[in-house]
């Protein structure tokens, strides 16, 4: 600067400090966990449930994931074994893949008694508030255990999975300590939630292969709940909605699981078919639209029957 001349090894240390507080002040401007501008506008979110969390609500630092990133996994249920895997350890966005933890909690607080399957959730505003998709729940209503698990299943509703964290938790941000806890537990060691829904923030990552190692444990360990996210519709107050699941009936064999889309990720499918006995378990992440997705499931259950 003009002017400016150092008078001595005092005023040399002076300029030093102040470079480096100005350093430490930039180096903790807070970044997007995808890294990029263009992620933050896909998401059309600023990550608005991080701040609630703790860093030990986590199972893993948030690594950075590609935007509508491709993967895809083949499994083969009976032995476990892997038949085909593309990409299935990038980081990806999990969408409504995510309702498999919130499930796969509820059916676990079944089997504690901390609930049954006929309490009554009750919703709150901040449920009733959640966007779409939704059941349309207004503050004040009810719905029991297994109406929720049956519109979690068919419907995918991010109201329902917010009442079902309150109901089974006490808080949101309770809830999803337990689903990282649930996830280190079954060896989800790239994944880290944020919200029960879904719903899109760039921090909540998975994988492929931690997305199968879920719906795995949910077969395995919950075989008595199959029915809901095997069925093609659910009724509730006067109205009957379809399965997000298209392959549902059309395509032989399939018989669950989760569907998932959200800007971010693409379009998502984690898909269990059994043709004579041989199980089988597709996952396909960040597909280009609902149908490019449902047929490279398709082919690949085909290939792999």
């Amino acid at each position: 600067m003009r002017g400016f001349r150092l008078q001595g090894s005092a005023d040399y240390a002076v300029l030093l400090l102040a470079c480096l507080v100005l350093a430490a002040c930039q180096s903790a401007t807070p970044r997007s966990p995808a890294g990029s501008g263009a992620a933050q506008s896909l998401a059309n979110t600023s990550a608005p449930n991080a701040a609630f969390l703790t860093p030990s609500a986590f199972a893993v630092p948030a690594p950075s994931a590609e935007p509508q990133g491709y993967s895809e996994l083949v499994v083969d249920l009976n032995s476990g074994r892997e038949l085909h895997a593309e990409n299935a350890d990038e980081p990806r966005y999990p969408a409504s893949l995510t309702k498999m933890m919130t499930l796969y909690l509820l059916f676990d607080a079944v089997r504690s008694g901390r609930v049954s399957l006929d309490t009554p959730l009750v919703i709150s505003p901040n449920a009733a508030r959640q966007p779409p998709s939704k059941i349309g729940l207004r503050p004040g209503m009810t719905m029991t255990v297994q109406q929720a698990a049956r519109a979690l299943s068919v419907k995918s509703a991010n109201d329902v999975a917010v009442a079902v964290a309150e109901t089974v938790a006490g808080s949101e941000a309770a809830f999803v300590r337990q689903m990282n806890a649930k996830a280190r537990a079954l060896g989800m060691t790239r994944t880290r939630f944020v919200n029960p829904s879904g719903l899109p923030d760039t921090a909540q990552v998975t994988t492929a292969r931690d997305m199968a190692r879920l719906g795995q444990a949910l077969i395995r360990h919950y075989p008595q709940y199959a029915r809901y996210y095997q069925a093609k519709t659910f009724f509730y107050n006067g109205r009957t909605y379809r399965a997000t699941n298209n392959l549902l009936g059309r395509v032989e064999g399939v018989n669950g699981l989760k569907t998932g889309y959200i800007r971010l990720s693409g379009y998502n499918l984690v898909a269990t078919s059994d043709r004579a006995g041989r199980k089988r378990m597709v996952v396909v992440m960040g597909g280009k639209s609902e149908a490019a997705r449902d047929r490279e499931v398709t082919r690949l259950i085909e290939t792999y029957y």
